[in-house]
């Protein structure tokens, strides 16, 4: 008799154990609880500026792999989706006066500054006399002196040399862009207008020279590290202060010598 109780009871007892063991099957598994370094070695640094309607701009970038000039990238999300995006830290960059002054006289070599030299050129006071290889245009001045100022000139293949006087004189001077140069730098994947109002973002500059009837100048430019280098389609130009000055003291009619 007591051997059938025991049985009984080791039965009701496995009986119970395999109905706890169905119902834990079917229940919801527990939450699963990550460590918040986990994903630190896959998931990049981010950083979010607000674009309003709960979206951020959010900056990718890759640590030691992004070279110092490589543009950020930039994804837009909404916050939510797929993670939380981090509070908004976005911080304006800097850019100090000397910074500013950097970037719009780069590169601008001092040793073509204008100045007063003694005039190695031999010709008649009021004659302007360009040297493309050395890259200094002389105005020749009375008692044995010249204006020296810094130029730009044509890059390899647009090289050229003459004698020509100035047919007319401009200040801010419009942009007409003849056909083939239209054509020529539509052919490198760049494409200029066909008429350009002067101002200070017209590559003619603050005033312009036309020698007899070329199709050359003697201009200023809104990039003045451009002065010192081969660099135009045949024009002589200046910094804008330099042809201002120059444009001053000479009138329609100079005799300019280019070599």
């Amino acid at each position: 008799m007591r051997k059938s109780v025991l049985a009984f009871a080791a039965s009701l007892l496995a009986l119970a154990a395999a109905d706890a063991g169905a119902q834990s099957r079917y229940a919801p598994p527990p939450p699963l609880v990550l460590s918040p370094d986990l994903a630190s070695p896959w998931i990049l640094q981010l950083r979010t500026q607000p674009v309003g309607d709960g979206r951020y701009a959010v900056e990718v970038s890759r640590g030691a792999a992004r070279g110092p000039a490589e543009e950020p990238a930039y994804r837009t999300i909404r916050a939510g989706y797929g993670f939380s995006a981090p509070a908004p830290r976005w911080r304006e960059p800097v850019v100090t006066p000397e910074k500013k002054a950097a970037k719009s006289e780069r590169q601008f070599d001092p040793k073509f500054e204008m100045q007063m030299v003694e005039d190695p050129t031999g010709e008649p006071a009021g004659t302007i006399v360009i040297d493309t290889q050395a890259r200094f245009l002389y105005l020749v001045e009375d008692g044995g002196m010249a204006r020296r100022y810094g130029i730009g000139v044509g890059r390899p293949g647009f090289e050229w040399a003459g004698t020509h006087k100035i047919a007319r004189k401009a200040e801010w001077p419009d942009w007409n862009p003849p056909a083939e140069m239209i054509a020529r730098e539509a052919r490198r994947g760049k494409i200029i207008p066909s008429h350009m109002e002067g101002g200070p973002e017209n590559p003619l500059g603050a005033r312009a020279m036309y020698l007899g009837n070329s199709l050359y100048r003697i201009h200023g430019t809104n990039q003045p590290w451009s002065i010192g280098q081969a660099v135009s389609s045949g024009c002589i130009r200046m910094r804008n202060e330099d042809v201002i000055d120059l444009y001053e003291r000479v009138g329609v009619g100079t005799k300019v010598i280019v070599s």
